[in-house]
């Protein structure tokens, strides 16, 4: 059955989500390769997505167009209560409606990152045991490995779109609840995806990394070990407001989108080396300190991580491809206090800026630095 636009009838008994009103004249979207399939295991089913596609609003008939992500979101919980089932019909036996939330709390207990994704494993197995997650640390080299394999075969072909999203999906959940657990962004080193490159994968650089590879034989995520071991760091209270939305939600945050972010970093860095405080950089923004906040929270992040990131980001480049005086990198980001710099700098390497030059320039310019990863914004999406 191929999947239609928005033009059928809509069922009255079916939900109608309240979309928001677009704001901007630049929204986030996502491609159409992303809707078709995660519509497609209702097609296999034999069963008419249309109702669904125009009570959110998302209409397919043209095979160029992009779609809102609140759209999109919209879309991903109605097919997940329609279908009682919130692997899409993808899988040999649905994932009954509450496994997500089921999941985040079984996470939620759990001491650090690594625990936490340990513990999605497990349950994961019980509610889907069509796909094997494991979590283990690199050998020696500070990275760590998220595989998602396949137990039984999903399809007859590689790239059959069923398939390519099931792993899409796959780790888009567990990567952003990770994020959301530990309230900050986890930088993907790179993803080998276990199917040819799909016609959306220009998209991939936003959604998980830029660094996606294709026609690998099993989905390998690569990041850093050390933030395995970050501290969970929400509680029930902030798993209730999470999960209004949710699963659905998850679309919306830790993506490389995120319009608050950027403004904030940019004004701060536009600042420099006037160290703006939260409260400045809101009254600029024409927004209330405790508005700022709530926002930048939405778009998983913090004014906190934004600062650091960016005096971060423009230190170690300084330090590494110009001979600028240590004290004055300093002073032009802001740090009064040269010993508060070069504490930075030890937290952030894990040496002193001085030893940290001297050990590139030992290495020579081509050398790659691998810092402990910090968040950062990236290239936008919205088109």
């Amino acid at each position: 059955m191929p999947i239609p636009s928005a033009a059928g009838a809509l069922d009255p008994a079916l939900p109608r989500p309240a979309l928001p009103r677009p704001t901007r004249s630049r929204r986030a979207t996502v491609a159409r390769g992303f809707v078709t399939g995660m519509l497609s295991g209702m097609v296999r089913q034999g069963r008419d997505p249309a109702p669904l596609l125009a009570a959110a609003g998302v209409d397919l008939a043209d095979a160029a167009s992009r779609i809102p992500i609140d759209r999109y979101a919209a879309l991903y919980n109605l097919i997940g209560r329609e279908m009682d089932d919130e692997g899409f019909g993808l899988f040999a036996q649905p994932m009954r409606s509450g496994s997500f939330e089921f999941l985040c709390r079984g996470m939620l207990g759990a001491p650090t990152l690594g625990d936490a994704l340990d513990r999605a494993a497990r349950f994961l197995r019980i509610v889907l045991p069509d796909l094997a997650v494991s979590v283990r640390r690199g050998d020696g080299d500070e990275r760590a490995e998220l595989r998602i394999s396949e137990t039984r075969r999903l399809a007859d072909r590689r790239g059959d779109p069923a398939r390519v999203f099931a792993f899409e999906w796959l780790l888009r959940l567990i990567h952003a609840v990770s994020c959301w657990l530990v309230s900050r962004e986890l930088a993907l080193d790179s993803v080998h995806f276990p199917y040819p490159r799909p016609t959306h994968a220009d998209d991939y650089a936003l959604v998980y990394t830029e660094h996606s590879f294709f026609d690998a034989g099993t989905l390998v995520a690569r990041l850093r070990d050390n933030l395995l071991d970050l501290p969970v760091r929400r509680d029930e209270a902030a798993l209730a407001t999470f999960l209004d939305g949710a699963p659905g939600k998850i679309t919306m945050l830790y993506r490389r989108d995120r319009d608050m972010v950027y403004r904030v970093r940019d004004l701060l860095r536009d600042a420099l080396p006037d160290n703006l405080s939260l409260e400045a950089v809101a009254n600029r923004l024409h927004l209330s300190a405790r508005t700022l906040h709530r926002r930048l929270e939405e778009e998983g992040s913090s004014f906190r991580t934004i600062k650091d990131a960016l005096r971060r980001d423009i230190a170690l480049a300084r330090l590494t491809k110009t001979a600028q005086p240590i004290a004055q990198i300093g002073a032009e980001l802001g740090y009064a206090d040269p010993s508060a710099f070069y504490r930075a700098v030890v937290a952030w390497t894990g040496m002193s800026p001085e030893r940290f030059r001297r050990q590139l320039l030992n290495q020579g310019a081509g050398a790659e630095f691998h810092a402990p990863a910090m968040p950062r914004p990236a290239v936008r999406s919205v088109r």
